[in-house]
């Protein structure tokens, strides 16, 4: 399968690159399991879902890591936390005229924070901060909002780039799972009011989610590591929603990616499972979890769309997007929704 097969024409007036006023006030294109689509608004989701179907949703919040700074010789520096390791040890990328060495100092808030880089881990550099790093993150950082917002982050994306339900506990990421920026807690009441449950997994987003694909065969992707956890308590819910026969309806491609690598390591059934993951889910895939997917439009030629691809087919995706494009509907993170179901072939 050619990366090409996942190309399409974007126009850039279509990036949505600031939210609505209100979160669920978006757009929704429901992707029938048998190609054919339909144009509804966001909050029509409560009709769409029955009573005993369960929600997966992604727990995670944004942490402010993108710094900036200098060498302690001089020259600008932008650093990127991908991981945390413990109070002071962290994976980062690292923006500078000249890749830093192995024992270079960076320089934070007119230097009051020292960082040293001690070495690399594949494409990332590993770093000694002087002082603990959520409390530099705090002083010192920003929201790493996408690179295609085309702009530095504004007070709005510090509540509008997080979720709802988001776990403070659980602050990690450097990138929103997207597809739950549409729920506010009303949206979220009424879902619950009809009986449609929902459980929590947890997946740290790193920055590969923004990486291109860079083989011709996408077969020979190597997928990015993220860290989710599927808790017990999850891995219960989703087996008693499919004893029921209900569907189990992931918001986002990030709890997509948690449970099925819950049930790849599981043996094909889904049970509480917490490590790194580094699944790679195009078509061909044959899922064990999820029946249903609320996702945002993604960027051409990523493993987003493929992913999303995998549930319905390539075909189907790409004819819904050519009719997202010419409805105007708004592209990416900050842009409108999807309810894709799964094609009956899986």
């Amino acid at each position: 399968m050619q990366l090409s097969d996942f190309n399409f024409e974007l126009p850039d007036e279509l990036i949505a690159r600031y939210p609505l006023d209100r979160r669920s006030a978006s757009r929704l294109l429901h992707l029938k399991a048998d190609g054919h689509y339909e144009d509804l608004h966001f909050g029509n989701i409560v009709d769409l879902f029955e009573a005993g179907d369960l929600m997966v949703l992604n727990d995670t919040r944004v942490m402010k890591a993108r710094l900036k700074g200098k060498r302690a010789t001089g020259g600008a520096v932008e650093i990127l936390v991908e991981r945390i390791f413990d109070q002071t040890i962290a994976h980062c990328h690292i923006k500078a005229s000249n890749s830093p060495k192995p024992g270079a100092e960076l320089l934070i808030g007119e230097g009051a924070v020292r960082i040293t880089v001690t070495g690399r881990h594949e494409n990332l550099f590993i770093v000694e901060f002087s002082q603990p790093i959520l409390q530099v993150l705090d002083q010192y950082g920003q929201l790493p909002i996408p690179p295609y917002f085309n702009r530095e982050a504004e007070d709005i994306d510090t509540i509008r780039y997080q979720t709802v339900f988001n776990d403070p506990a659980k602050l990690a990421s450097v990138a929103a799972p997207t597809a739950s920026l549409h729920f506010d807690q009303d949206l979220l009441d009424q879902l619950q009011q009809k009986g449609v449950n929902t459980a929590f997994v947890t997946l740290h987003v790193g920055a590969g989610t923004f990486l291109p694909v860079r083989t011709t065969e996408i077969e020979n992707h190597v997928m990015h590591s993220e860290w989710c956890d599927v808790p017990e308590q999850t891995a219960q819910l989703i087996q008693q929603t499919q004893a029921r026969g209900n569907k189990v309806i992931a918001v986002g491609t990030t709890a997509t990616r948690a449970v099925e690598s819950a049930a790849q390591a599981c043996g094909g059934r889904v049970g509480a499972w917490t490590g790194d993951t580094q699944i790679f889910i195009y078509p061909g895939y044959q899922f064990c979890v999820v029946d249903r997917l609320i996702t945002n439009f993604h960027l051409p030629e990523s493993t987003l769309l493929m992913l999303v691809a995998a549930l319905s087919s390539q075909q189907n995706i790409l004819n819904a997007y050519r009719h997202a494009i010419n409805s105007r509907y708004r592209f990416f993170s900050y842009g409108d929704a999807m309810l894709v179901d799964r094609a009956s072939m899986q």
